[in-house]
């Protein structure tokens, strides 16, 4: 009987965006002799995809029976189908439609106005490396060893380790900018060596990805030689071990670089938030509000990771994708209201040169030039470094030793998976919420659901509100059909044992979207809940959308 597993508490600070690479389903190739067959349930754009994870054996195979063209046709296409699993189903689309959204924050951001700290705004920029070595490394670990990143962890290690590198550059920049007196004079302290580091990091890992195969690195070997692994027997022989490690655990190393990279965002969500008081515009904390979808995006990730990167799990692929998808908007959206506030206006797209004694421009350069205001920081950065290292190794240890006690990782479970992640972002809003009101803003309140006159609610209570209700409501209603999205895949899964195809097949799109209007009007049973979940939305809709700018103060 499996026991309940407290595993899942350590995964509290996961908020790691891991790339849509990182999980494939299974192969189903079967290659013998001359023969090739694949699995009775149908071939589609992602199947074709499939194909490619045993690329390695099929070419041996054609080769030695006599197929010499097939191999060089296989093997020419390799490495242009590697990646096609995810690019023609829900997942690709969300990823690839979060590319837009990100540059549009990047833009707002870097607006001159805001003042943005310079190496903070470059550790955002530098993110986009860590987006396009998540490339090279899918490629690599399709084609050479059959496998997903996930299963590969000196590649999955290494690619992760530009995610550290981002964090910890967005952390240093803005902290120094709140407590360096100096900065608006001297500029950093640190000079230019982050950056050395940060460009030295992606070039390293470059060579990995080129020479890593060659240097006689498997499939499962772990990054950085597995250092602080505890060996096998060891592990075995410890009183709480209920089961093995499955061969695609990670190591020590990659799940350190996991933890340092999930603390490191919380404590850039935390230093963002002050930011505000530093530039003396509070619109910097609806970029930590902004960025919480991406902290469910990167729970969605680890949580794959917790259960040992399971086919059967591949909804939280989708999950991971949304997530992405909207947190790039919603932090395309606070940068745009920081850049706003700060004297940003459609003219600022004019190509042409913008007079320099135009009294917009020369608004916007004093708002440019105002000072920080500086706090002295509460310890240095030596034992705020120590602090990291710290918790990080401690929570290494225990996540990958101590969900040995328990069967849960076993289990594949998926509504235990869905439990983590919408449970441990809801918490990280609540305690912002509430932060917000201890500040002066409302904090986090449930509306009763009796309605005013004690009757139940209806649509009637969402109109009071104007056009803020019914953008409120909206935004619930598309919330519901965007979690309905991935649950319905799941379902044609566990049904038919193959992800849906809603791009090229018709029978899955159509089976899909009946469950998920079967689906809708189950949840009719649910229109109070979704009706309070509205009113409760409302006044923040008024305030940051519909009302923005009117004033800054909360």
């Amino acid at each position: 009987m499996a026991r309940p597993s407290i595993a899942p508490v350590a995964l509290a600070g996961l908020a790691l965006a891991a790339p849509a690479s990182a999980f494939a389903p299974p192969s189903s190739l079967i290659v013998g002799g001359r023969a090739s067959t694949f699995a009775q349930r149908g071939v589609s754009t992602h199947m074709i995809a499939e194909l490619v994870a045993d690329a390695p054996s099929t070419l041996a195979t054609a080769s030695a029976t006599g197929w010499p063209a097939a191999a060089d046709a296989l093997s020419s296409s390799t490495h242009l189908l590697s990646f096609s699993d995810q690019g023609q189903n829900l997942a690709g689309i969300f990823f690839q439609a979060s590319l837009l959204p990100y540059l549009a924050f990047l833009y707002f951001l870097s607006f001159r106005g805001n003042r943005t700290p310079n190496l903070g705004n470059f550790g955002w920029q530098y993110l986009l490396l860590f987006v396009l070595g998540t490339i090279p490394s899918g490629i690599v670990t399709k084609s050479v060893y059959g496998e997903s990143l996930a299963n590969v962890d000196w590649l999955h290690g290494g690619a992760e380790a530009l995610l550290t590198i981002t964090n910890v550059l967005i952390v240093l920049g803005f902290r120094e900018a709140m407590t360096n007196p100096n900065y608006a004079t001297s500029g950093s302290k640190y000079g230019s060596a982050p950056k050395i580091v940060a460009g030295t990091g992606a070039a390293l890992f470059a060579v990995a990805c080129a020479f890593g195969t060659k240097l006689g690195f498997e499939a499962h070997s772990p990054f950085l030689f597995g250092a602080g692994n505890l060996p096998e027997e060891t592990v075995l022989s410890l009183p709480f071990v209920m089961h093995p490690e499955p061969v695609n655990a990670l190591s020590i190393p990659t799940w350190a670089i996991h933890f340092s990279s999930v603390f490191e965002f919380l404590f850039a969500m935390d230093i963002i938030w002050k930011f505000a008081e530093t530039t003396d515009n509070p619109k910097w904390k609806g970029l930590t509000w902004g960025v919480l979808p991406l902290h469910a995006s990167g729970i969605c990730a680890c949580t794959y990771h917790f259960f040992y990167n399971p086919s059967s799990l591949q909804f939280l692929v989708e999950l991971q994708a949304f997530f992405t998808l909207l947190g790039n908007t919603t932090v395309a959206l606070a940068a745009y209201r920081i850049a706003t506030s700060n004297g940003w206006t459609l003219r600022e797209l004019n190509p042409f040169p913008k007079s320099e004694a135009s009294p917009e421009g020369l608004a916007i350069d004093e708002a440019a030039a105002m000072p920080y205001n500086v706090v002295a920081a509460k310890e240095s950065d030596l034992v705020l470094a120590a602090k990291l290292t710290t918790l990080t190794i401690a929570s290494s240890y225990i996540l990958k030793y101590g969900e040995l006690a328990f069967d849960l990782p076993l289990t594949e479970n998926g509504i235990a998976a869905a439990a983590i992640v919408f449970g441990i972002p809801a918490i990280t809003g609540f305690l912002y919420y509430n932060r917000g009101k201890e500040e002066g803003g409302e904090g986090f309140s449930l509306p009763s659901f009796g309605g005013e006159d004690g009757e139940g609610l209806s649509m009637a209570d969402v109109k009071k509100f104007g056009v803020s209700g019914t953008v409120a409501y909206v935004i619930t209603e598309l919330a519901f059909w965007a979690v309905a999205f991935p649950v319905a895949s799941t379902a044609l899964y566990q049904t038919t044992g193959h992800w849906p195809d809603v791009i090229n097949d018709n029978s899955d799109r159509a089976a899909v979207l009946a469950f998920i209007f079967g689906a809708a009007n189950v949840a009719r049973l649910l229109v109070p809940l979704r009706l309070g979940a509205a009113l409760a939305l409302a006044p923040w809709v008024d305030e940051n959308i519909i009302s923005r700018g009117a004033t800054d103060e909360q």
